[in-house]
């Protein structure tokens, strides 16, 4: 097929493009820029602004199939500071893009939600109930962020439901791994992790800081894993939303230790203050199993290992130059 990905700058984006090529596909990128850290694997890239509508019509032309990704986001310091903008600039990419798909005559379209949807009142203790599809309402996400992607969640549900279109809708928990964002401050918490302790690791200052008390909870799930779901689903009949993560929750402490792990290194905590988003999340996978016969197989541990050795290769020539690269 001829598939357009949005985000195709970004980490999942990035990835997704590869993934898909691998499977035999033409595909069309779109994004304000081209991946930071790898070249791309899309026949074609369109450098655009999705925000723009005659940009998201333009990429849309002559596809099959359209991968919803792009999203002016980040890390829990950056959506926590940019409600407006984030609110704004999604709202018009989302809009802008399923339109365009609509008046291309698209088939099938594929939008990624987040975790961010399920509302605060579920999630105010690190021993937080895993989330179930159906916990996201009565509705009370804690950010822009999370306001926009239900928003524009009930958009594709009654684009299908008219039969405008297939659409399908994930719910991402915590997607990590190689070639996204490790500083600046978009960074998720597993590559900030890895950044910090690949500077301990290479400057011989054990110390780390931790945003908070190191206790709020959360779930990560491996990159690998997520372009597979997120395949199996496009291709299933599953029209509601649905969870993609592992449902293995962990503190930040703990993912702290994971990660020293991973690198061979004994570190010191330091606890600071900082953004910390809801006390705890983590993803049921009931439906998961339930409608693709499959979850996410690629352990933290396995994940941050891989994860680690990318990272800190990139701290060190950005950093640390002189100092030696890993042989394993």
């Amino acid at each position: 097929m001829r598939i357009l990905v949005t985000g195709a700058g970004g980490f999942i984006g990035h990835h997704l493009v590869t993934y898909l090529k691998a499977q035999g596909h033409w595909v069309r990128g779109a994004d304000l820029k081209k991946p930071e850290y790898a070249p791309t694997d899309a026949d074609e890239f369109s450098v655009c602004d999705l925000r723009e509508r005659a940009a998201a019509d333009a990429a849309a032309q002559g596809v099959d199939e359209v991968y919803a990704l792009a999203a002016d986001m980040g890390g829990m310091g950056y959506i926590s500071a940019n409600h407006y903008t984030i609110l704004s600039s999604n709202a018009l990419i989302n809009i802008n893009t399923l339109e365009g798909a609509l008046r291309a005559g698209v088939k099938r379209y594929f939008y990624t939600s987040s975790a961010c949807v399920y509302p605060e009142y579920k999630q105010t203790s690190a021993d937080v109930v895993p989330l179930k599809e159906d916990d996201a309402y009565p509705a009370q996400p804690q950010d822009a962020y999370g306001w926009e992607k239900l928003l524009t969640e009930r958009l594709c549900l009654h684009a299908n439901e008219e039969k405008r279109i297939t659409a399908r809708i994930v719910r991402f928990h915590n997607i990590f791994g190689p070639q996204g964002t490790w500083d600046g401050g978009r960074e998720k918490a597993p590559a900030a992790m890895c950044r910090k302790v690949a500077f301990a690791e290479l400057s011989g200052n054990p110390e780390v800081e931790i945003w908070g008390d190191g206790k709020q909870t959360r779930s990560f799930c491996y990159i690998d894993d997520c372009v597979e779901g997120i395949s199996r689903l496009m291709r299933s009949d599953h029209a509601e939303p649905l969870n993609l993560g592992q449902d293995r929750m962990v503190s930040i402490d703990q993912l702290a230790d994971l990660v020293a792990a991973a690198a061979g290194v004994q570190i010191v905590k330091k606890h600071v203050p900082g953004p910390q988003g809801v006390r705890g999340r983590n993803s049921d996978n009931s439906k998961l199993r339930a409608v693709l016969g499959w979850e996410p197989r690629i352990s933290l541990e396995e994940g941050l290992k891989r994860t680690y050795a990318w990272v800190r290769e990139e701290v060190r020539r950005k950093h640390f130059p002189k100092a030696a690269a890993r042989t394993s």
